[in-house]
């Protein structure tokens, strides 16, 4: 999930309890959401837990135009 904020953008990720990331620029935000569920997920297999199976899925549409 994305969010445009006054200091730029934030994300989460739902099925992903506590996998955040925050950017200035949309591309920013894309780099750091990204690099944050690969890091989750890394940490979520070294500790031996379960990787969720995806429950959500979201798009959107660029409505500045």
């Amino acid at each position: 999930m994305i969010e445009a904020s006054k200091a730029g953008f934030s994300a989460y990720v739902p099925d992903l309890d506590g996998c955040v990331a925050t950017g200035g620029t949309r591309e920013e935000l894309d780099r750091n959401i990204s690099g944050a569920i690969k890091l989750h997920l890394h940490g979520m297999r070294q500790d031996g837990g379960p990787v969720p199976p995806p429950s959500t899925s979201a798009g959107y549409a660029d409505i500045a135009a």
